[in-house]
């Protein structure tokens, strides 16, 4: 959140931060790769580096009805897709155009961007600023899903492997939740929210028990041994589970939230004989207290977040253990509800009432109400800081598995 109105000088420095974190990431994909398709489903690398740059003209040129100075790669790289798992693209390497011609035009669109910033609105500086924050995170999912010939990242030392926690079940109390927000200014304060986050609106919550720990690697293991498939992220080899960590393959570690899809978790609770958690609870969880006081603004209260916090804001790019980040527990004592993997809830990704979409970006959430879209909420080790707002909805297809995605099981 942004205490009140902020100013140009802010967007100026906010955006220039947010495209040298982007930049640094297409830094790290070597220069034979940029045509090759980390995810099979997605569209190949040099789309993403285009991508960002585009959407940014063509917010700015929509605003300020600005001439286009190449309306080709303006629709090229407009939109990215979202097809079923196995429903592949059809494009060759020469539909696309080399790197150095995308730089070129990404150059002259910041320029662009950076000379007629002051009269833009607030609103579509915001979007501009946390779409690319967003893709930050979308394209370290896809950089991880690359070859390790393909990209250079550094190895960096896993923590040290902590006990693996016994489940435990906290018992939440009814009570009353906040979703969305109610407003951009309230009491003299900006605060950007996207088309779903609005109206906020209280919701009730019956009581319930969650777990305190995301699904570890190591229970989850127990379910492939019953029979399950294994997650994306795991592979078999010498005899043994190792992880597809971002520069190499490490041994499964068991205190390690396990990454799955939706279909996969929900699957996980019902051989336990419970269920995912709603999105109302996960907010009870996450942001309640036990006397029912005002909700905070992030689980651990309303401290900035830091590293001690939780693992996000690209602080690493693996996981690290369930338990190793006490000072980010909840008022009920439930670790981890942010940071460390988006958490899948039961929730059908749905507008909330009073939903408006953006004049400025009206396809952002309306195409997916389709009712094969789940809310994830918390974030994940590449989440940038400010989107760790209480208000924010992520969303995939249910048997979507390349994203950074635990789960944790509810019962009555």
């Amino acid at each position: 959140m942004i205490a009140k109105t902020p100013t140009a000088t802010y967007f100026a420095e906010a955006l220039a931060r947010a495209r040298a974190t982007t930049d640094a990431l297409f830094d790290l994909v070597r220069p034979d790769a940029f045509h090759t398709r980390p995810v099979r489903e997605r569209h190949r690398t040099i789309f993403y580096f285009g991508h960002l740059e585009a959407f940014d003209w063509n917010l700015l040129s929509q605003a300020l009805e600005v001439p286009s100075f190449h309306q080709e790669f303006d629709r090229l790289f407009a939109f990215g897709i979202d097809p079923e798992p196995g429903q592949l693209p059809q494009d060759r390497h020469s539909d696309w155009p080399e790197k150095a011609e995308v730089q070129r035009y990404n150059q002259r669109v910041r320029q662009a961007l950076d000379d007629l910033s002051n009269q833009v609105p607030e609103q579509v500086l915001s979007i501009a600023l946390e779409h690319r924050l967003m893709h930050a995170e979308t394209f370290a999912y896809l950089l991880h899903n690359l070859s390790t010939t393909q990209k250079d990242i550094p190895l960096v030392a896993p923590l040290p492997p902590s006990p693996i926690p016994v489940p435990t079940a906290v018992e939440i109390p009814r009570g009353t939740v906040t979703l969305g927000q109610r407003g951009t200014h309230l009491d003299g304060q900006y605060h950007f929210g996207w088309d779903n986050e609005f109206d906020g609106h209280e919701v009730s919550v019956s009581a319930f028990a969650i777990s305190k720990y995301k699904v570890t690697n190591g229970e989850y293991l127990e379910f492939v041994r019953a029979g399950a498939n294994p997650p994306h992220f795991w592979t078999w080899r010498e005899g043994q589970w190792w992880w597809r960590a971002m520069s190499e393959e490490v041994p499964l570690p068991m205190d390690w939230p396990v990454y799955v899809t939706h279909q996969e978790a929900s699957a996980f609770a019902a051989w336990t004989g419970k269920r995912l958690p709603t999105e109302a609870e996960f907010h009870r969880a996450a942001y309640g207290t036990p006397d029912g006081e005002e909700e905070r603004a992030y689980p651990w209260g309303n401290d900035v977040p830091e590293a001690r916090r939780g693992n996000f804001n690209g602080t690493r790019w693996d996981p690290i253990p369930v338990t190793a980040t006490p000072l980010g527990d909840s008022a009920f004592g439930i670790s981890q509800l942010v940071g460390n993997g988006w958490e899948w809830t039961s929730t059908v990704f749905q507008p909330f009432p009073g939903f408006r979409s953006f004049p400025f970006y009206p396809g952002y959430s309306a195409r997916f109400f389709d009712g094969d879209h789940y809310v994830l909420k918390g974030a994940s080790s590449r989440t940038d800081v400010s989107l760790l707002r209480r208000s924010f909805r992520n969303w995939f297809r249910p048997n979507y598995p390349y994203i950074y995605a635990g789960f944790r099981c509810v019962e009555n």
